[in-house]
C-alpha cells in the first residue's frame, strides 16, 4: 500500500513539475517573440549602425537611433515586453539563482558593483546620462533567456532592465527584480518551491 501511495505521488509531483516547465517554456516564447519585434521595429526604423572611429560621430549616430525608435514607440510603457507573466518568471529565475549553490557571488557581485542613486526609471528614454552601466553577474545570465547582441540586461538598484545598446535606451524593466521570496506564478515562495537553503 505504500508503495503504491508513492508512485502516485511522485507522478502527481512530476505532473505539476512538467505543467510548470510547459508554462515557463510558453513564457520565454512569449518574451523573445517581443523581443523580436522591438528588434525588428529597431531594424527597419533605423537601419544598421554606421561604422566610424569618431566618438562624436558614433555618439550622434546614437541620438539619431534613439530618436527614430522613440518616434516609432511613442506608446511604449513598462510591462509592454515584460508583462505580468514574463516579469514573475524573470523573478523567479533571479530568486533560484540567489537561492542557489552560486547565490552568494552573485549578491557579492552586485553589492560590490560602484552603487548607483534611485533612478527614475523610463521606457523609451535615453540610459541616464553619467550613470555607469552596471554589468550583469554571468551566473544570472545563464538563467534568463538570451538576447540578440543589441540587447542586454542591466541591473539598476533592484529593477532589471531591456537595455539597447545601440540606441542607448530603455526598451523595458521589471521593477523590483532582485527581491528576497518573490511569490510564484503558483501562489507559493520560490524559496518553499526550492526548499530553503
Amino acid at each position: 500500500m505504500n508503495c503504491r501511495y508513492t508512485i502516485r505521488v511522485a507522478m502527481l509531483l512530476l505532473a505539476v513539475a512538467t505543467s510548470w516547465a510547459l508554462d515557463d517554456a510558453q513564457i520565454v516564447r512569449d518574451f523573445q517573440a517581443r523581443v523580436a519585434s522591438y528588434v525588428e521595429l529597431e531594424k527597419q526604423q533605423a537601419g544598421p549602425v554606421k561604422a566610424t572611429d569618431s566618438p562624436s560621430k558614433l555618439e550622434q549616430d546614437k541620438d539619431q537611433r534613439a530618436e527614430k525608435v522613440r518616434s516609432a514607440r511613442t506608446g511604449a510603457r513598462q510591462g509592454d515586453i515584460f508583462t505580468p507573466e514574463i516579469a514573475a518568471y524573470f523573478c523567479r529565475q533571479i530568486a533560484a539563482t540567489l537561492a542557489g549553490h552560486d547565490g552568494r557571488k552573485v549578491r557579492a557581485t552586485l553589492r560590490h558593483a560602484e552603487p548607483l542613486p534611485d533612478l527614475h526609471l523610463q521606457v523609451n528614454a535615453r540610459y541616464p546620462q553619467n550613470i555607469p552601466l552596471q554589468s550583469t553577474p554571468p551566473t544570472l545570465l545563464l538563467n534568463l533567456p538570451r538576447l540578440p547582441d543589441k540587447l542586454q540586461y542591466r541591473i539598476v538598484g533592484r529593477a532589471l532592465l531591456l537595455y539597447d545598446t545601440e540606441a542607448d535606451l530603455i526598451v523595458d524593466y521589471v521593477p523590483n527584480a532582485l527581491v528576497s521570496k518573490p511569490k510564484t506564478h503558483h501562489g507559493d515562495t520560490e524559496a518553499r518551491r526550492h526548499g530553503d537553503r
